[in-house]
């Protein structure tokens, strides 16, 4: 017994030694691991360092209030404020930063004004009825407040107003009651609260702004494209039928496509923050004053409704029940169209949104051809006959093709949205913005194109006129090819 213990004192001695000999390892991987990780935040974004630069200038110059000698002399210790302001007003885009900000300096007025109006409201009783009354007043306007942050509008836009408001509020018909000069202490709190916001809002404005307007309009664009993607992707490898007729494994190179579609489910938070952001921030750029911002949240929403069929759809690929060969068959071409169809027609809108360009026939073209798949998968349907099939075998590859049917529905829903969006946010014209050498090419192609008779020419020679008429409708891109009177382009020339 004794043996065993000391050889298990031994064994717990070289095991602490060893914890303690490994523990610089450790303690590097770990450091190692954590640079890394910051390596990539950085990255991935590398606003996220320069919004930190940021905060830092903007807490450096309102510092001047401590560090200056005239400055401090004018507001004191409640120079604190102007840092503390900064502190809780600086957002990483410009809208959030001026609707805090503006809250901040809107409800701090409000609440200081109707602070001091409580206390000398109060001083008009007696010394025993003044706690009443501010008592009273502060219970009133802080339950009042309170309840207005339920509506959904003030929820949504100032919330933050509000709670600075109760807190303002309070604190000053609460301490006015014990402080002298209360007038100068608000005066010089409302002062450096406001220098604190017109910093945070200066440095984020002229100092690599970040807007939440184009972030809402670079994410709707993005979402767009990821259906896109799946749609182009989905037609192609799940529509796959051998020589022999037996259906092929889905494959395995590439199946990047089915995954994008997922983070378009949860962006709805997302875009309805940006969207309350951007309408806090001025015009800029592309983006002038008063943007249609709440046609993006439209344009969303559809975008979200589409991709939870496409979760529906997606559901298929992972389906072990056999399907039957000759209902693929039926179906394949005309399923296979839609899917491939409807992608091309989001790409366009994709790229339509993203360079706010207006080309309604790009889009229009792929969901008219989508719209005639649909048609085509009918008429297939009724033309097959499966009164001998089994339902089991076929009801997967039916419930595919019925989903993307409404996906089609979906596709057209955005197709028109995203239309007016363009004619609300004034997208320029694709006619507009094309090259000289593009435009005269469209001009040819608009034009009417007529032989001139030579001088030695036959008066009795037939000649030919071709007429273009629409250079966006092939069936009529050459409309009339027949013999005229030699006469007649003499006359019209």
């Amino acid at each position: 017994m004794e043996i065993d213990r000391s050889d298990a004192v031994t064994r717990e001695k070289f095991g602490v030694f060893d914890r303690v000999r490994t523990l610089p390892g450790k303690a590097k991987d770990k450091v190692v691991k954590f640079g890394k990780r910051v390596e990539k935040l950085g990255k991935d974004d590398p606003r996220r360092v320069i919004h930190s630069l940021k905060v830092g200038l903007a807490l450096s110059l309102v510092s001047l209030i401590y560090y200056w000698r005239p400055l401090y002399d004018g507001f004191g210790i409640s120079g604190i404020w102007a840092v503390l302001t900064v502190v809780v007003v600086f957002e990483f885009r410009v809208g959030a930063t001026l609707g805090k900000g503006l809250n901040r300096g809107l409800a701090t007025l409000l609440a200081g004004a109707l602070g001091v109006g409580a206390l000398h409201l109060s001083n008009l009783f007696e010394n025993e009825g003044k706690p009443i009354v501010l008592a009273i007043l502060v219970f009133l306007l802080a339950a009042t407040a309170t309840f207005t942050r339920f509506f959904p509008t003030i929820k949504a836009r100032y919330d933050y107003g509000v709670m600075v408001f109760i807190l303002t509020f309070s604190m000053i018909s609460v301490s006015g009651y014990r402080v002298e000069k209360l007038l100068e202490m608000a005066h010089q709190r409302l002062s450096t609260i406001l220098i604190g916001g017109a910093t945070c809002i200066f440095v984020s404005i002229f100092v690599c702004p970040v807007w939440a307007g184009q972030d809402l309009h670079n994410l709707i664009a993005s979402n767009i494209d990821k259906l896109a993607n799946y749609l182009e992707g989905f037609g192609s490898e799940y529509f796959q039928v051998s020589k022999d007729g037996d259906c092929i494994e889905a494959s395995e190179n590439d199946k990047s496509f089915r995954k994008g579609y997922k983070t378009v489910l949860n962006t709805k938070s997302t875009e309805e923050s940006l969207a309350n952001f951007a309408k806090w921030e001025p015009g800029h750029g592309r983006f002038l004053f008063r943007h249609p911002w709440k046609q993006y949240l439209n344009i969303g929403a559809l975008v979200r409704q589409c991709a939870y069929h496409i979760e529906a759809l997606n559901s298929h690929f992972t389906n072990d029940i056999e399907t039957s060969a000759e209902f693929m068959r039926v179906i394949q071409e005309s399923c296979a169209q839609m899917s491939s169809e409807s992608g091309k027609a989001l790409k366009s809108l994709a790229t339509s949104v993203r360079a706010m360009k207006h080309d309604p026939e790009s889009a229009k073209e792929h969901v008219e051809k989508s719209k005639t798949a649909v048609k085509d998968l009918k008429t297939a349907l009724k033309a097959a006959a499966l009164e001998d099939s089994d339902l089991l075998s076929i009801m997967s590859a039916a419930t595919v093709a019925s989903i993307l049917v409404e996906i089609v529905d979906c596709v057209e829903n955005i197709s028109k949205s995203v239309h007016e969006l363009s004619q609300m946010a004034r997208f320029k014209k694709v006619e507009d913005i094309a090259s000289p050498e593009t435009k005269q090419q469209m001009l040819l192609h608009r034009g009417s194109v007529k032989p001139v008779l030579d001088c030695d020419q036959t008066p009795d020679r037939d000649h030919v006129i071709i007429t273009i008429r629409d250079m966006f409708n092939m069936d009529d891109s050459l409309e009339n090819l027949r013999p005229q009177d030699s006469k007649k382009p003499r006359e019209e020339e």
